[in-house]
């Protein structure tokens, strides 16, 4: 449970929610390398430079010759620079998609239960 908490946390925040701190981030990192973002390490000045110009841990749409990219920037961390094409992209959401939906999973009906306290009925 603590894991899907992690991953539904790292959701929110590459759909552009409240910053992840430390261990979230190395979190949101793992999560982008499964789902096929390649890491490109800030090995120069001038990258260094840019990466630190990018809104920090947050995935971003950049076109490149008319395709679609997506970076994460991580100055702090790595220092790198995380990219990925439309497929990586689509594959981060998928998995954010089934974390957001094993964190909220529905559970069968308990009829047993008196639910009448909460008028959970549609308004």
């Amino acid at each position: 449970m603590k894991r899907a908490s992690v991953v539904f946390l790292v959701g929110l925040r590459l759909a552009g929610c409240a910053g992840l701190q430390g261990a979230d981030a190395q979190a949101a990192e793992r999560v982008l390398t499964a789902a096929g973002f390649e890491a490109r390490p800030a090995d120069t000045p001038e990258k260094l430079a840019m990466l630190q110009s990018l809104r920090p841990r947050t995935v971003l749409a950049q076109p490149q010759a008319g395709e679609p990219r997506y970076v994460y920037a991580d100055p702090a961390g790595c220092k790198c620079l995380y990219v990925g094409g439309e497929p990586q992209y689509q594959a981060l959401r998928r998995n954010q998609a089934a974390a957001i939906d094993r964190y909220f999973a529905v559970e069968g009906n308990d009829d047993t239960m008196d639910w009448g306290i909460w008028s959970i009925a549609p308004r």
